[in-house]
């Protein structure tokens, strides 16, 4: 009955024709299609590589510093309060500690190191106190040690107006503190040592 109609009209050459355009228009727009969207994958590729290259110098240091015990601290910006410092000596990393919204800190073999959250890195030998108890530190600071689990230590920080600060290993890591310039270090085994 369509057909019948179509060749009454004399539209079935025509229609043919038409709906051949058609498909070869549709065949040409996604051959163009195609080709954008290879020019745009050639171009993501650069981009890519472009973004590569930040992300390689963003992987360098931002700057380095040594350490009492000669080896070197090598710091970068992760972001906004937000540092990583790598512990290296002779090539290689000894320790990493980050800043994740609070300062981070290190026993590395009585070498104590604080990372605060301004990217600074404080380092210094010796001065450890083992816990549990209650100990007289630099800054005029009283620290209590508890422990209170396998390898798990908390630290109050107390001043003249009482308990300023609290830290606690926690996950086995070490912890650290800047105390209004006092840089405080907590061992995962109880060790306790400040700074000045």
């Amino acid at each position: 009955m369509i057909a019948r109609t179509v060749r009454r009209t004399g539209r079935t050459a025509r229609t043919v024709r038409t709906g051949g355009l058609v498909a070869v228009a549709a065949a040409v727009a996604l051959s163009l299609a195609a080709v954008s969207a290879h020019a745009a994958t050639s171009t993501g590729g650069a981009h890519h590589a472009a973004v590569s290259a930040a992300a390689a110098k963003k992987s360098a240091p931002e700057r380095t510093q040594k350490l009492p015990d000669g080896s070197t601290a090598e710091i970068y910006r992760l972001g906004e309060q937000s540092y990583r410092a790598k512990i290296v000596n002779r090539g290689s990393v000894l320790a990493t500690l980050d800043t994740n919204g609070q300062d981070a800190g290190l026993d590395d073999n009585d070498m104590f190191i604080v990372l605060t959250l301004d990217g600074e890195v404080h380092a210094w030998m010796g001065g450890g106190h083992q816990g549990p108890g209650t100990f007289k530190v630099a800054g005029g600071w009283t620290v209590k040690v508890t422990k209170f689990g396998e390898l798990r230590y908390r630290a109050q920080i107390i001043g003249h107006d009482g308990v300023a600060a609290t830290i606690e290993t926690k996950d086995r890591h070490d912890v650290g503190l800047d105390a209004n310039g006092v840089y405080i270090v907590l061992s995962n085994g109880g060790v306790l040592s400040a700074h000045e």
